[in-house]
């Protein structure tokens, strides 16, 4: 799995949390892929589109009849999120696959984003844990 993993990234320009951020700020899309439950535990990035991993391809391939108002095309940057940045390197090179050439992803993922500091807001049902615990 880890060389799977590598091979996956050897083609990304992975983003650190802050890099992430300021790519959201010029117009990248930030997909989060975790589970509801993850959300529901740690909260969401705010303006963060949430596509489960299951459905990502379908809701993400601008030419697909099932996609996002967001697919608006190829050239879309699009950021993909899970937990720690395992999943969301297989799912970013998928995205690749499918003509998205500027997908990448978080490096550390979500946990990553929130130890930065970055703005987290309360999933549905509970309240986020804060950046830095005491």
């Amino acid at each position: 799995m880890d060389e799977l993993v590598d091979r996956a990234r050897a083609g990304l320009d992975r983003l650190s949390a802050p890099r992430a951020r300021d790519a959201a700020a010029e117009g990248a899309l930030l997909v989060d892929i975790r589970y509801a439950a993850l959300r529901e535990r740690d909260g969401v990035i705010p303006g963060a589109l949430i596509v489960e991993r299951n459905e990502l391809e379908w809701r993400l391939d601008p030419s697909g009849s099932h996609r996002v108002r967001e697919a608006s095309g190829h050239d879309l940057r699009v950021v993909v999120i899970c937990d720690e940045g395992y999943a969301s390197s297989l799912a970013a090179e998928s995205l690749r696959r499918l003509g998205l050439h500027r997908a990448t992803d978080l490096d550390g993922g979500f946990q990553a984003w929130r130890a930065a500091g970055l703005p987290v807001v309360p999933g549905p049902g509970t309240a986020a844990r804060p950046a830095v615990e005491s």
